[in-house]
């Protein structure tokens, strides 16, 4: 038997409005975005929400960074809330909601929002998604693009890096499509990625900070994972054995893929739009997973512990 079999599921918190970027703080308290909020929310173990900021647009992923602030990937309101029968759920794009996708900082204690990046090389970023920080005073994020029905396109994007002080921003890999979660490996050497509609974990080998190795093409070692069938993929985090801990939709749950992709586990949930996975608590055995089709926020005791984030 697996020792992801017949994990516990608690409920931490209710009435979210499409929670994603779950960050475990030193406190107790679990920080996450609330999509359609749209804002920043602090959760007390008690399940209390509290409101630190207002995000117009659709905050999608966050991190902690050096400074103690927290980065927000603002996919700009890429997505329209569509409630289907009690399940909240991103629809189509509609171009008279979206506000432009960015990189913000936002101040916890004052809930100060402040622009960071908007472009890169000219390019506006179209739909951020996710965000890790490197502890080399930067981080590495995704764009997820834009899915426009109506005009029948789809966005080619890219996997950045981006200094924390506004300084300097880089598109390190293009094109992709729809990477969602990204992560590092343990030592730091590997940058893993999601894209959700093909339904693959990418892998790439840091050369230096804020660089990758080169890819020949069709290296197939790029890509650590495929799922079959119909599973999406959506963000991640990596623990401290080194799997790769993908929230998959569809199939409600986290997938966990062994660094070298020779095994493959799956919690499963009660929601099939399960978003995010981070880890907390002093042993990091605190599994805190966003449901966000139904609006919570559960907790489950890990196997093992989860790798300590630069800064968490």
């Amino acid at each position: 038997m697996s020792a992801f079999s017949d994990l516990q599921i608690t409920e931490v918190a209710s009435g979210l409005s499409f929670p994603e970027g779950p960050i475990a703080m030193s406190d107790g308290t679990v920080i996450v975005v609330e999509m359609f909020g749209p804002r920043l929310s602090r959760i007390h173990r008690d399940g209390t929400v509290e409101t630190i900021a207002e995000i117009p647009g659709g905050p999608n992923g966050a991190a902690v960074g050096p400074d103690g602030a927290i980065y927000v990937c603002n996919n700009g309101g890429a997505f329209t809330p569509v409630d289907l029968g009690g399940m909240l759920l991103p629809g189509p794009f509609d171009p008279d909601r979206y506000l432009g996708g960015r990189i913000q900082r936002v101040d916890p204690t004052t809930g100060e929002v402040t622009d960071l990046y908007a472009e890169c090389d000219g390019r506006p970023l179209r739909a951020p998604n996710d965000i890790v920080m490197d502890g080399h005073g930067g981080f590495w994020f995704t764009d997820h693009g834009l899915r426009d029905l109506t005009r029948r396109t789809s966005d080619l994007t890219g996997i950045y890096y981006a200094r924390v002080d506004g300084s300097a921003i880089t598109e390190v890999v293009f094109p992709t499509e729809a990477p969602n979660g990204i992560g590092l490996s343990p030592d730091g050497q590997m940058l893993y990625w999601a894209e959700t509609h093909t339904g693959r974990v990418f892998q790439r080998r840091l050369a230096d900070v804020g660089e990758l190795e080169p890819a020949a093409p069709l290296d197939t070692s790029v890509v650590l994972f495929g799922l079959p069938g119909m599973q999406l993929l959506d963000s991640l985090a990596v623990d401290a054995a080194g799997n790769v801990c993908v929230a998959t939709l569809v199939n409600g749950g986290i997938t966990i893929i062994s660094p070298d992709g020779s095994r493959v586990d799956h919690v499963a949930t009660d929601d099939l739009i399960t978003t995010n996975i981070c880890f907390g608590d002093e042993d990091l055995r605190t599994a805190f997973v966003t449901l966000s089709s139904t609006g919570r926020l559960v907790s489950m005791q890990w196997p093992g512990p989860g790798l300590r984030l630069a800064h968490q």
